[in-house]
């Protein structure tokens, strides 16, 4: 009897010993900076990738026909989708290529080498080479842009160098903001050499 007694004490001494040892052992360690982050994965990821954009020129209802336009066509090597987070977004992480049509169906043509496009504000930040081509000649380029696809307003702060060979102009500068297809252009500052075409009357 007193030796299965002894036997229970000593088991019941090893059992605290080891729940000693194993909260002694926790990680306290408190995490900051980018190893605090959550490790976040992708809901899908698709490569060589084309997504087209359409609207129709009415609102439909229920069984309505009518044909559509297409007002964009977005594509690149690879998109990660992680719109199953909070603020939803998708990123473009080996760049993209976005064409935009016009009223007359004139195409636009943006690239960069990364992009994101937040789901929820409708804005995509493009970055890297960032090139637009319009379908006249046109031609913006910079560091950085930004794309309201709700307003169809594109802007920077960056530098950028845009060039209209209609005009024969090129113009360097900081800071710009204009409509999708140039026809409004508001540059914040401008530098550097500036050739302008006059019309000579006789």
């Amino acid at each position: 009897m007193i030796q299965s007694f002894r036997y229970i004490l000593k088991s019941i001494a090893l059992v605290f010993f080891g729940a000693m040892l194993f909260f002694s052992c926790a990680d306290n360690y408190k995490r900051v900076g980018d190893e605090a982050l959550p490790v976040v994965f992708p809901q899908g990821v698709a490569q060589n990738f084309s997504l087209t954009y359409t609207e129709s020129k009415k609102s439909m209802q229920n069984e309505d026909i009518d044909t559509t336009k297409v007002i964009s066509v977005l594509s690149g090597p690879i998109t990660e989708n992680f719109d199953n987070l909070e603020f939803p977004y998708r990123t473009f992480p080996e760049g993209l290529i976005v064409e935009i049509y016009d009223e007359e169906n004139n195409k636009n043509v943006i690239k960069a080498d990364y992009g994101i496009r937040y789901t929820a504000t409708n804005l995509i930040d493009l970055r890297g080479n960032v090139i637009i081509e319009t379908h006249d000649g046109k031609m913006l380029e910079a560091p950085q842009l930004f794309y309201d696809q709700t307003n169809e307003w594109v802007f920077t702060q960056n530098k950028f160098k845009y060039t209209n060979p209609e005009e024969g102009t090129i113009m360097d500068g900081e800071g710009m903001d204009f409509n999708k297809d140039f026809s409004f252009l508001n540059a914040h500052k401008t530098y550097g050499l500036m050739t302008i075409k006059e019309d000579i009357n006789d």
